[in-house]
């Protein structure tokens, strides 16, 4: 989603959200709890809430008039999440909507309503379903791809930076995939004969020391891999810490390279966010999270931002430019 439509369709879905108080209830009002990694005014959590509540409007469901949506935000924080996750649970909701850092503390809630995830990473070995195609239990959704994909963030970091010969990769090791993405992006550093140096930080602070001492040492390059941690707590962080250090860097989520970061290659995130309303839909008219196989993304995206890369003194190759789905001038 682009930004003009983003504003059209996120200003019609604001318009919306007040009559879940003021609505004159006429027969059964369904209700959806939401917690999301993120806060309400992130620019990446009001894209993918706004296709959310796209997605649902197609599909007949309106707030206020036959449906009320319980919204939790909150930053990276996992006990913050277990009690944002009870206080949804509490609440009585047909079904739940969660992302890729409130899985766990969902399904640590619950094991009776419905749970729909958007974005996560490796399900199965995380334990959330018993396989894609047969989740089982109380909890279905839309996964990111397998590891594989991001050997790709590595080559083009190598690409559009051929000077780069050692990268940071940001990271939460304690999340769903954060091994699995290591290890594919290890690999392609042994081809590329490239050093990687995993930084697991807990706080922003421990951030900015790990990523001025990599820092210290020339040819370094950065690289961000899908997950909560990266794509909300610390964007901004990551890509000033990125501009300070002039560190090119590639990221999973278009958003970073639109707030100013070098190259993104990932999936359409918000995108599953709408699917996951078709998912919601479907269990509100009384399907089993169980019976609906999980769906992993298959379509990705190139973003270039042409003024960064001017900015570290690079040359964005041609056949580059030519194959990147968006150009940011």
């Amino acid at each position: 989603m682009r930004r003009r439509e983003f504003i059209t369709l996120l200003g019609g879905a604001v318009a919306v959200w007040p009559l879940t108080a003021r609505a004159q209830q006429t027969g059964r009002m369904r209700r959806i709890g939401v917690l999301v990694p993120g806060l309400a005014d992130d620019s990446q959590t009001q894209i993918e809430t706004a296709q959310f509540l796209q997605g649902l409007l197609e599909l007949g469901w309106t707030v206020g008039r036959n449906v009320q949506i319980d919204w939790r935000w909150s930053t990276f924080d996992r006990e913050r999440y277990r009690t944002l996750a009870a206080e949804l649970v509490a609440l009585g909701p047909d079904v739940l909507l969660v992302g890729e850092a409130t899985v766990a503390p969902m399904r640590a809630a619950t094991r009776t309503i419905p749970i729909v995830f958007a974005g996560v990473n490796d399900p199965v070995g995380a334990g959330y379903v018993a396989s894609l195609a047969h989740p089982g239990g109380n909890i279905t959704g839309f996964a990111r791809p397998e590891y594989g994909f991001s050997a790709k963030l590595l080559q083009l970091l190598k690409q559009i930076a051929p000077t780069v010969s050692r990268a940071a990769v940001i990271r939460d090791p304690l999340g769903p995939g954060g091994l699995g993405q290591l290890g594919a992006l290890q690999g392609a550093a042994f081809i590329l004969g490239m050093e990687l140096t995993p930084v697991d930080p807990t706080n922003v602070g421990e951030m900015e020391r790990a990523i001025m001492d990599f820092a210290g040492r020339p040819n370094g390059g950065v690289v961000v891999p899908a997950s909560a941690v990266a794509g909300f707590y610390r964007r901004d962080v990551i890509i000033a810490l990125a501009t300070q250090h002039r560190l090119p860097a590639v990221y999973s989520l278009r958003s970073f390279v639109a707030e100013g970061g070098l190259i993104s290659y990932g999936i359409d995130l918000s995108d599953l966010f709408r699917r996951a309303a078709g998912y919601v839909d479907r269990i509100l008219r009384g399907e089993k999270p169980s019976d609906l196989p999980v769906q992993v993304a298959t379509k990705f995206e190139t973003v270039i931002n042409l003024k960064t890369a001017k900015s570290l003194g690079l040359t964005v190759p041609p056949n580059l430019l030519a194959t990147a789905d968006e150009v940011i001038e």
